[in-house]
C-alpha cells in the first residue's frame, strides 16, 4: 500500500508540473515541462549524491580512520542483503544522519558527529538500518526525482508568472490566474513531496527495525535525537531547506507534528509503530519515551579526523 501511495503521488507531481506547462504555453507548453522534468532529473540521477555530500561537507571515512563505524555499516549492510556502502561523516554537532545515492551499488551514508557521540552502540544500529532501509527500498533516488520536480515547478510558476500564461487564445490564466499559479503550483508540489516524504519514513523505520533486530533501539535514537534538534542547529541544513527531508529527523526545527507542513512524521507516531512492531516481533518492550528529552552521551568513540575530542570507545 505504501509503494502504490508513492507512486499515486509522484504521478500526481508530474502531472502538476505538466498542467504548469500547460497553462503556460498549451499542449506544447505540457510536452516542454515533461522534457525539462526528465532533464533536470538525469543530471539529479548523476549528481545528487555529490552534491549533497559536498554541500554538508561530508568526508568519507574507512576503516583505519572509523572502525567501530564502518564495521557497524558492513554489518548491517550484509544482513540487509546490500553492497557495503561509503560510510561519510559531517562535522557537525547536531545528532543526524542521511542516505544518498542513485542505487544500492553507489550508495552512501552519512552521520554526523553529534550522532556517534550521542547514541549507542544498539541506538546507532538503529539509525544506520533505517538509513540501509532507504537505499533498499530506492528511496534515495525517488527522494531525490521528487524534490527536482518540486523545485522545477516553483521555477516554470515563476516563469508562467512574467509570460502571463499562454495567450494564444482565452483559454489562458489571465494576471489572477497567473498569480495564482505562480503561489498554489509551488504549494500543491511541497505539499505532494513532504507526503511521500512521511510515507518512505515508515516504510525505513519498519525495515530498519527488522535489520537491527531490535525496533526499540531505533525508538530511543529517534527520542534522543529529536530531543537535540530542538537545541543544536544545524547551519548547513538551514542554508539549504529543500534538503531537510534526507535526514532521518527534522534538522531545521526538529519538531515532531505530522503537521500539513512537515517532511517528517511525528515522532510520537513513529515510536507507537515501531513499540508495535517490538510487540509483533516479541522484541520485548520498552519505558515510554517522551521525544523532546535532552540526549544522553553514548559510550561511541570519534573517528580520527574528525575534530572532536576523543571518547571512550565501545567494546
Amino acid at each position: 500500500m505504501n509503494y502504490l501511495k508513492t507512486a499515486i503521488l509522484l504521478a500526481g507531481l508530474t502531472a502538476l508540473f505538466m498542467g504548469v506547462g500547460y497553462l503556460i504555453g498549451g499542449g506544447s507548453g505540457a510536452i516542454i515541462a515533461l522534457l525539462i522534468a526528465a532533464a533536470t532529473n538525469l543530471f539529479a540521477y548523476w549528481n545528487s549524491d555529490r552534491m549533497v555530500l559536498s554541500m554538508y561537507g561530508a568526508h568519507e571515512v574507512d576503516a583505519r580512520a572509523a572502525p567501530d563505524l564502518v564495521g557497524l555499516v558492513a554489518t548491517l549492510a550484509a544482513r540487509a542483503g546490500l553492497p557495503m556502502p561509503r560510510v561519510f561523516l559531517m562535522d557537525n554537532p547536531q545528532p543526524n544522519a542521511f542516505a544518498t545515492g542513485r542505487n544500492p551499488e553507489n550508495a552512501a551514508v552519512a552521520v554526523t558527529t553529534g550522532l556517534v557521540q550521542s547514541l549507542s552502540r544498539e541506538e546507532l544500529s538503529g539509525v544506520i538500518a533505517h538509513e540501509l532501509a532507504h537505499v533498499k527500498n530506492h528511496d534515495t533516488l525517488l527522494m531525490t526525482i521528487t524534490a527536482t520536480i518540486a523545485g522545477a515547478i516553483s521555477m516554470l510558476a515563476q516563469f508562467g508568472m512574467f509570460l502571463g500564461g499562454h495567450r494564444d487564445n482565452n483559454n489562458g490564466p489571465g494576471v489572477i490566474g497567473s498569480i495564482a499559479m505562480m503561489i498554489l503550483a509551488p504549494l500543491g508540489a511541497m505539499l505532494v513531496q513532504m507526503a511521500i516524504s512521511r510515507t518512505r519514513e515508515y516504510a525505513a523505520d519498519d525495515l530498519g527495525a527488522r535489520i537491527a533486530g531490535q525496533p526499540m533501539w531505533l525508538a530511543s535514537a529517534l527520542v534522543k535525537i529529536a530531543g537535540a534538534a530542538h537545541e543544536i542547529p544545524n547551519e548547513e541544513a538551514e542554508r539549504n531547506p529543500a534538503t531537510a527531508h534526507l535526514f532521518i529527523i527534522n534538522p531545521l526545527s526538529g519538531r515532531g507534528m505530522d503537521s500539513l507542513f512537515s517532511t517528517h512524521p511525528s515522532t510520537e507516531n513513529r515510536i507507537a509503530e515501531l513499540q508495535r512492531l517490538a510487540a509483533e516481533m516479541g522484541a520485548g518492550t520498552a519505558p515510554p519515551l517522551r521525544p523532546g528529552q535532552p540526549p544522553r552521551r553514548g559510550p561511541w568513540s570519534v573517528p580520527r579526523g574528525s575534530g572532536a575530542a576523543p571518547r571512550r570507545p565501545w567494546g
